[in-house]
């Protein structure tokens, strides 16, 4: 069964860092895409970070040059650390990885359809 558990979320104030993880189970996460996902209330769920099989990156302009999507291999753990918050970054995040030809969400040349249970992140000013 596979699953995917964040934990690092929490309360920060504006232009602190959060390191956010994402424990895989059940799952290879380094022979997978695996990405980083946030949500707000009402709105639908925006990609933010990708990292594909082969190691490349990629991020969503909203968080360019302040959030680094990374792995642990050994530790089978997705990470994203947060630079530079803001109230805007104020949301759940989300792990994901890829399932299969089924997945519902499409990011950055990447399927997903494996999702965590959210971590919260509050930004405050």
């Amino acid at each position: 069964q596979v699953q995917l558990v964040e934990s690092g979320g929490g309360s920060v104030q504006a232009g602190g860092s959060l390191r956010l993880s994402c424990a895989a189970s059940g799952y290879t996460s380094s022979s997978n895409c695996m990405a980083w996902f946030r949500q707000t209330p009402g709105k639908q769920r925006v990609g933010l970070a990708v990292i594909r099989r082969d190691g490349t990156t990629f991020y969503a302009d909203s968080v360019k040059g302040r959030f680094t999507i990374s792995q642990d291999n050994a530790k089978n753990t997705l990470y994203l650390q947060m630079n530079s918050l803001g109230p805007e970054d104020t949301a759940m995040y989300y792990c994901a990885g890829r399932a299969g030809p089924y997945d519902s969400t499409w990011f950055a040349g990447c399927t997903f359809g494996y999702w965590g249970q959210g971590t919260q992140v509050t930004v405050s000013s």
